[in-house]
């Protein structure tokens, strides 16, 4: 299995409270990511030596949440602040071709006899800032945009797209409503708060814009997300090579 994450990594923090639980990624500025135990497995519920996976900073998988992989070619990319809730499952394959005349996997039954290449799903993407409820399943190929929230128990068929800051729900989930406004998501989609550098002082330092409640008033939510605009230049002004 290969795992990757940003490149400030640290490695697993054994010493962690919750390290009996998860798989505590620590990084060098003290923020961290949550890999539950028993995460990766393969189709025999077995521990998975195939496939790839990269997870962002601050993104972790509640308790019982699962990845399947069943061939070394299925990639699951998630990127930060992802928080994923108990008994998720993310099924990045398990097809059957279906064009044939049977779906049935026949070499399982009896060494003489074939069947058909399994199809694979492309990659599946998790962007940044996702919310995904308890004991969601997610298939192979689908991207979540970022922002999104996805409902307890819903069903992502596989390919899903989604569109930023849209609330997802039911089996097949489907578009509830959005977040916020048209403008007020695309002056999010331009701050990229998640993708700053030097992360924690950048979050210590807006975090107060964290605690207001952007749906009261669109006029003054655009005038706090232009001062965020504002203070991000900054930011990349000094922290950014020139």
């Amino acid at each position: 299995m290969n795992i990757e994450t940003d490149s400030d990594c640290t490695g697993i923090d054994p010493n962690h409270h919750l390290a009996s639980f998860f798989d505590v990624i620590s990084y060098s500025d003290g923020l961290h990511s949550f890999i539950p135990k028993q995460f990766f497995q393969n189709w025999l519920g077995e521990p998975s030596d195939t496939g790839s996976m990269h997870l962002g900073k601050c993104s972790g998988f509640g308790i019982g949440s699962i990845v399947k992989y069943d061939a070394g070619r299925q990639n699951l990319k998630v990127g930060r602040f992802v928080s994923g809730g108990l008994r998720v499952k993310l099924l990045l394959n398990g097809q059957h071709e279906m064009r044939t005349m049977s779906t049935s996997m026949l070499m399982f039954h009896h060494p003489d006899l074939q069947h058909p290449a399994q199809p694979q799903y492309g990659d599946s993407v998790i962007k940044n800032d996702v919310w995904i409820g308890d004991e969601v399943m997610m298939l192979g190929g689908g991207v979540i945009e970022n922002g999104c929230v996805i409902g307890a128990r819903s069903l992502l068929p596989p390919n899903f797209k989604s569109e930023p800051f849209g609330i997802y729900a039911g089996t097949p989930a489907r578009l509830i409503r959005f977040r916020f406004s048209d403008n007020i998501i695309e002056s999010l989609l331009e701050l990229e708060w998640w993708a700053q550098p030097d992360l924690l002082n950048w979050l210590k330092v807006i975090n107060p814009y964290f605690l207001t409640d952007f749906t009261v008033d669109e006029a003054k939510t655009i005038a706090l997300l232009e001062e965020l605009k504002a203070i991000k230049a900054s930011w990349l002004h000094v922290h950014q090579p020139q």
